[in-house]
């Protein structure tokens, strides 16, 4: 049995049966619906269907079913423009919220300097840089009383956009429900219509009045898990997607995605005598309305199962979409070399790229150490910079997003970089992580801080970062020479890899945390946070501290000496894990 084996099994025809079956008779997938509901079954079947035990479960979500949105142009002149209003958003009065309209492009922190958006409403694109959700949360701190964001795509896109705003991450906690719900009326607009907007701006103030209608509450609402479990071993890779959507058929968002798992799942079956790690299939939900439940929700649950035998979480949300041409993986640095590997062998001659992991999308695991990586083909830079970073097509999160938005031969490029992705995963001997490339990362990252985080000790926690290298080197080399003796065959004992798997997961928990969140482990930071965006998160204000005096410096230096703390002692602790599993193999 081999890669090529999987890979060759897999149909594209299959998933193309899926999902027209999914996007016909089960459109409008919103979490909470009934149509939430018959999606989970659909999936719990499919799984069963291919002999994958599988179950839906059901917990309280806190969701969203917004309405149509409504804006008028109250001066110069009286315009009335389509709009939907976006989940999560407040309501609005019967009057609705008026006041002057204000232009922030991205909506990012930025874009606010030197300029007042008090009792203003801002008009934003609909780009995830920073995120929808982190727009609103932006907008709120400066002071706006309402966001309209127009839509992403060609200057000529009419479609008018669905989409959340609640930056608490799943279902909130007391203090999320306090400090990171949406505060603001959000809606969403054509395009043509934004741009229309943005052109009265510039010859002079623009007035306008938005009313948002929606119902935000907790509904039951139902994620789909299945399992194919290895013979030999506990340890297992996860693969999920949310199956819940925004009205409308949502053929690439996420019904291909859905019946992509539907088929890893019913090859992946038929060798699971082959496998040295099984799989967990996971259909989320409340992922559109209710930011991340399902798959939050699911951690929080199987938490102890997932922290001692979770290797990996392979995320799989939009494939195959019309017109894409180069391929794009995120994921965390560890697996990098494992899946660019795979990447020359599948992909050919196609344009690769590559990105650090960052909390969006459905990435739940981030706080348990679990590494993650997604792949999907993507659009050109030019493509890109011709439709405001429409990175998932124009018609993304509206009533356009059809089966004609697939590709299938692209489909298929996906389905072989999946198969092939979780063959190694499942069945390498020694799992493919290598860390000398995350010590990289830190020192990086911390090395570029040091300056301006001299007063919090930052120099102490590069040496340390830099110890922490060494280490690795030696541990990436010892796991290079078992797996080219497990490779060659004749090597009957197990322990060795078990020895360097076992701290090759246990690196990721402690790392994955430090890298990846600002909140560590035991929380989750907002969608979209803004300090996301950068390598340690918890260190994102350390640039601030030269600029600041007096009261102001002295509280966020208190704060920032405990993250450089904690960053140091996960250093420490990676080094003599690895020093200690070093002595084990002699």
């Amino acid at each position: 049995m081999s890669q090529q084996s999987i890979v060759q099994a897999l149909s594209v025809a299959r998933v193309r049966a899926d999902v027209e079956r999914i996007t016909t008779e089960i459109p409008s997938r919103l979490a909470g619906s009934e149509n939430g509901r018959r999606m989970a079954e659909y999936s719990r079947d499919a799984l069963r269907a291919a002999g994958v035990p599988a179950e839906v479960q059901e917990t309280p979500g806190l969701v969203s079913f917004p309405g149509k949105g409504e804006l008028q142009v109250l001066a110069p002149r009286a315009i009335a423009i389509e709009a939907n209003t976006l989940g999560h958003s407040l309501p609005t009065l019967p009057e609705g919220v008026s006041g002057e309209l204000m232009d922030v492009a991205s909506g990012a922190f930025e874009e606010y300097e030197g300029r007042d958006a008090t009792g203003k409403i801002t008009l934003s694109e609909l780009s995830y840089h920073p995120a929808r959700h982190e727009k609103q949360r932006i907008a709120a701190l400066m002071g706006s009383t309402g966001c309209v964001m127009m839509n992403w795509g060609h200057a000529e896109n009419t479609a008018v956009p669905f989409g959340s705003v609640k930056p608490a991450w799943g279902n909130p906690t007391p203090e999320a429900l306090r400090d990171e719900m949406p505060t603001l009326p959000c809606i969403g607009i054509a395009r043509t219509a934004g741009l229309a907007l943005r052109e009265m701006l510039k010859a002079g103030p623009v007035r306008v009045r938005m009313r948002a209608h929606v119902e935000n509450g907790w509904r039951p609402v139902q994620i789909t898990v299945g399992e194919i479990r290895a013979p030999r071993g506990e340890d297992f890779v996860v693969v999920g997607g949310h199956q819940d959507s925004w009205p409308g058929p949502q053929a690439t968002d996420n019904a291909a995605g859905n019946a992509v798992i539907m088929e890893l799942a019913r090859v992946f079956a038929q060798h699971r005598d082959k496998l040295r790690r099984g799989l967990v299939f996971g259909f989320w939900t409340a992922h559109e309305t209710g930011t991340m439940v399902g798959s939050s929700w699911y951690v929080d649950r199987n938490w102890d199962r997932l922290r001692r035998h979770a290797v990996a979480y392979l995320q799989i949300d939009q494939p195959g979409c019309v017109g894409t041409s180069r391929w794009g993986t995120n994921s965390n640095v560890e697996l990098r070399r494992f899946h660019q590997a795979v990447e020359a062998q599948v992909l050919g001659g196609m344009p690769n790229s590559w990105r650090r992991a960052v909390k969006t999308g459905d990435s739940s695991f981030f706080g348990l150490g679990v590494p993650m990586l997604a792949g999907n083909t993507g659009y050109t830079e030019a493509e890109l910079k011709a439709t405001a970073l429409a990175t998932l097509g124009w018609w993304h999160h509206s009533l356009e997003n059809t089966m004609d938005k697939l590709d299938w031969s692209l489909m298929g490029v996906h389905l072989r970089v999946y198969g092939a992705w979780l063959w190694e995963l499942c069945t390498a001997p020694v799992l493919p992580f290598e860390f000398v490339s995350v010590a990289d990362q830190f020192i990086e990252r911390l090395g570029a801080l040091a300056g301006a985080g001299a007063s919090v000790g930052l120099a102490g926690a590069l040496e340390r970062a830099r110890e922490f290298r060494a280490a690795a080197q030696r541990l990436d080399a010892a796991a290079e020479q078992w797996r080219a003796r497990y490779a060659a065959g004749g090597v009957a004992d197990e322990a060795p890899a078990e020895t360097l798997n076992a701290c090759l997961k246990r690196l990721s928990r402690m790392l994955v945390p430090l890298a990846s969140t600002a909140k560590g482990t035991y929380g989750h930071d907002p969608y979209g946070y803004t300090p996301q965006g950068s390598m340690i998160p918890s260190l994102y204000d350390v640039p601030k501290l030269p600029k600041l005096e007096g009261e102001a410096r002295w509280v966020l230096e208190t704060k920032l000496v405990r993250e450089r703390n904690r960053v140091a002692d996960a250093l420490d602790d990676a080094r003599t894990l690895i020093d200690d599993t070093l002595r084990r193999l002699g």
